[in-house]
C-alpha cells in the first residue's frame, strides 16, 4: 500500500504562485508515475499534469506554460510549481502515484482570489 500526502496548498492572489508537494511511501518511488488532478466546485475531476518514472512531463492545455511538475526520487516527493495563478485554478488538487495500481492523496485546497 502506498501512502500519499499532499502539502503546500492555500490562498493566493491572482498572478501569484504556489508549490504543491506530494510525498509517497514505498521503496519503489522512482518507478512510480506521479501526477495531479484537480476538482473545482460543481465540476468533474480533471487531469492537470503527469511526470513519468523517466522524468517525462505532460500537461493539460489549461496549465501549460504556467505549471511545472518535477520529482525528487531521493526525497520520494513530486512537486507542482504553479505560477501565474488564475481564479479558475481554484480547486482541490489530488496527487496520484501509479505503477501496478493507482494510489491517491486526500486532496489539498488551492484558492485563487483577490
Amino acid at each position: 500500500q502506498v501512502q500519499i500526502v499532499e502539502s503546500g496548498g492555500g490562498l493566493v492572489q491572482p498572478g501569484g504562485s504556489l508549490r504543491l508537494s506530494c510525498a509517497a511511501s514505498g521503496s519503489a518511488f522512482s518507478a512510480y508515475e506521479m501526477g495531479w488532478y484537480r476538482q473545482a466546485p460543481g465540476k468533474q475531476r480533471e487531469w492537470v499534469a503527469t511526470i513519468t518514472s523517466g522524468g517525462g512531463t505532460l500537461y493539460a492545455d489549461s496549465v501549460k506554460g504556467r505549471f511545472t511538475i518535477s520529482r525528487n526520487n531521493g526525497r520520494r516527493t513530486a512537486y507542482l510549481q504553479m505560477n501565474s495563478l488564475k481564479p479558475e485554478d481554484t480547486a482541490v488538487y489530488y496527487c496520484f502515484a501509479a505503477q501496478t495500481g493507482t494510489y491517491w492523496g486526500q486532496g489539498i485546497q488551492v484558492t485563487v482570489s483577490p
